[in-house]
């Protein structure tokens, strides 16, 4: 919204007004956008938490099968924490995002559609006060829905340019800098894939206090910057990457993705005062994904967010083993809590895992370059 006002004001001739002038500048918007979404998260805090608690009551419900100390400790917590992300994350953006930009509104769609399917599911889990909320296929379903609606509208209206053309529909592999396959219209259901694959790999992984919410916040850091480099020219062009033409604005969602974290994080640091919930875990891991398809890095994200991909890969192996031999290879699933069961302490596994996601990032961002 701002930027349409230094556009409007660009175009009446009133370039003298320097403090607008820095709106045009990408990384200021996106520093921007991070201290704002922070500012609102924050804000909201203390009193949204009361209203949750007293709202949901009993808050959210804690599975009596799992670590047992969690029954006792946890209780009472509200959930929904992740409204205060995305009021974050949606009021930086809109304000310092480039609204005209397709990216944007494909993310921020994604971002919105994931994050109601995430609400209906809270909903039914704290006013039944069951673990099971929406079914598995419910979910899956809407999320293909949504997402092949976005992969669509990213085919047919973004940005293109002569150097560029079927990079729309192509998969880009890193390192291997020759290598594209052109899906043709088989990339809908790829980018479906990536897209709903990732939003329940972050829902998989929102198991402890200040688990899922860090390594979101460091796989953003990491997209926001690679989203800069291949939606500038000269950059890609230094550094052999594939230009995709306007996603670089999507540094400002990621930059508000940041700053809506920090503010949860505040609240959500252990011990949590509330939880994310699928509101946000769904919404978080939909918006990761959504850019990644923008950007062209869908392979990138598998090892940017490898802990997510670790996760939500426990929880099908223990799956499918169990169902052919009766027995389990975890102690638990998702694999943050066979480590509890290993006798790690919360802390131990949480700051551990943040310490494996931000090597994974740096390994991402080496792909960059090693081409």
């Amino acid at each position: 919204m701002l930027y349409f006002l230094y556009e409007w004001l660009s175009r009446g001739g009133h370039e003298h007004v320097p403090v607008l002038n820095l709106l045009k500048y990408l990384t200021f918007r996106t520093g921007m956008s991070m201290l704002t979404a922070y500012i609102v998260a924050v804000a909201m805090g203390s009193r949204f938490i009361r209203w949750m608690k007293a709202k949901q009551g009993r808050g959210q419900p804690i599975r009596t099968d799992g670590i047992a100390r969690h029954v006792t400790e946890k209780a009472g917590t509200p959930t929904m924490g992740g409204f205060m992300i995305l009021a974050g994350l949606f009021v930086g953006s809109l304000l310092f995002g480039d609204l005209k930009n397709v990216h944007v509104w494909v993310v921020l769609g994604i971002t919105a559609a994931f994050g109601v399917l995430g609400f209906m599911d809270d909903y039914a889990k704290v006013t039944k006060q069951t673990t099971a909320g929406l079914s598995s296929g419910q979910k899956l379903v809407a999320q293909f829905i949504v997402s092949i609606l976005a992969a669509v509208v990213l085919i047919v209206f973004a940005p293109k340019s002569p150097s560029t053309a079927g990079l729309e529909t192509s998969v880009v592999f890193p390192i291997l800098k020759n290598l594209v396959i052109n899906l043709g219209w088989f990339y809908v259901a790829f980018a479906a894939i990536t897209i709903a694959g990732f939003s329940n790999a972050v829902n998989l992984t929102d198991g402890l206090d200040g688990l899922a919410i860090v390594p979101v916040m460091f796989a953003a850091s990491t997209f926001g910057l690679i989203a800069y480099l291949v939606g500038n020219v000269k950059f890609a062009d230094y550094l052999n990457l594939h230009y995709v033409p306007s996603v670089g604005e999507l540094a400002v969602l990621c930059g508000a993705i940041i700053g809506g974290g920090m503010g949860f994080l505040w609240y959500n640091a252990p011990p949590a005062k509330i939880f994310m919930g699928d509101t946000g875990s769904l919404a978080l891991g939909g918006a990761l994904g959504s850019i990644a398809v923008c950007a062209k890095h869908e392979l990138v994200l598998g090892i940017v967010g490898g802990l997510f991909v670790a996760e939500a890969l426990s929880v099908m192996i223990q799956v499918a083993y169990f169902k052919k031999t009766g027995k389990r290879i975890f102690l638990m699933a998702p694999i943050h809590h066979h480590f509890e069961k290993l006798g790690w302490a919360e802390s131990t596994v949480v700051v551990r895992f943040w310490i494996v996601a931000m090597m994974l990032s740096f390994v991402g961002l080496a792909t960059l370059k090693l081409r």
